[in-house]
C-alpha cells in the first residue's frame, strides 16, 4: 500500500441527505479515512488495518462505490485482486441542515456520522499521547491540546469558525512532500460547541 498517497481527485465531496446515509456506517467511515490517509488499498490490506474480516471491508468498500466515496485503482490489482482509492480529498457537509430535515432516516445519519467523527477524534489524540515519548522535541512543542471558553452570539462563533477554517485551508499551499526530512503528517481536531451554564 503506497502510503499518503493522494486521492484520485484533490476536491471535496459535498454530502447531500443520499450520500450521507452512503456514509453513516462506523466501519464505512473508518475504510474511507484509512484509504484517504494511506492511499490505495485491498479489502485484506484494509481488513489487517482495521482489525476486521475481509469480507465486511470488501462489502463496505462496494457500498461507498455505490455512492461515489471509492473507486477501483485499475493500475494496481493482479488478477483478482482488487484495490480502491478514495474518490475525494475530503468529505463537507451542514450538519445543521441536516440535523433539522423532516426524515428521520437523515437525522439518524447525521447522528451516526457525527458520534463516529467524535470517537475518531478520540482514538487519534488518545494514540499520540500515548506514543508522545517517542517524538522529537520539536513535535511535542508543535502539537497543542487546548481549550478557550468565550462568551459569543452564533454569528460571532461562526464568523471565528470561518476565520479557523480559512487559516487551516491556506496551510495546503504551504504542504511538503512526504520525502522531505523530519515532516510528518498532522492533524488538527477542531471542536468547537456552546454549553449550558449550569
Amino acid at each position: 500500500m503506497a502510503e499518503n498517497e493522494q486521492p484520485a481527485s484533490d476536491e471535496v465531496r459535498v454530502l447531500d441527505p443520499r450520500t450521507l446515509r452512503g456514509l453513516a456506517h462506523p466501519l464505512r467511515m473508518r475504510l474511507l479515512g484509512a484509504l484517504r490517509e494511506y492511499g490505495p488499498a485491498t479489502a485484506s490490506q484494509l481488513a489487517d488495518r482495521l482489525g476486521e474480516s475481509s469480507g465486511a471491508t470488501s462489502y463496505h468498500l462496494r457500498q461507498l462505490a455505490t455512492y461515489g466515496f471509492v473507486e477501483d485503482d485499475p493500475a494496481r490489482g493482479k488478477g483478482r485482486e482488487r484495490w480502491w482509492k478514495a474518490a475525494h480529498r475530503g468529505t463537507r457537509w451542514n450538519a445543521d441542515k441536516f440535523l433539522a430535515h423532516p426524515d428521520p432516516a437523515v437525522r439518524g445519519a447525521v447522528n451516526t456520522v457525527l458520534h463516529e467523527v467524535a470517537t475518531q477524534h478520540t482514538e487519534q489524540m488518545s494514540t499520540w499521547l500515548g506514543t508522545l515519548h517517542g517524538w522529537s522535541e520539536k513535535w511535542v512543542a508543535a502539537s497543542d491540546m487546548s481549550d478557550f471558553h468565550l462568551r459569543l452570539t452564533p454569528e460571532l462563533a461562526r464568523e471565528m469558525r470561518d476565520k479557523v477554517h480559512e487559516l487551516i485551508e491556506s496551510y495546503r499551499e504551504k504542504e511538503v512532500d512526504r520525502d522531505t526530512e523530519g515532516s510528518a503528517p498532522y492533524r488538527v481536531h477542531l471542536h468547537a460547541f456552546p454549553r449550558d451554564e449550569d
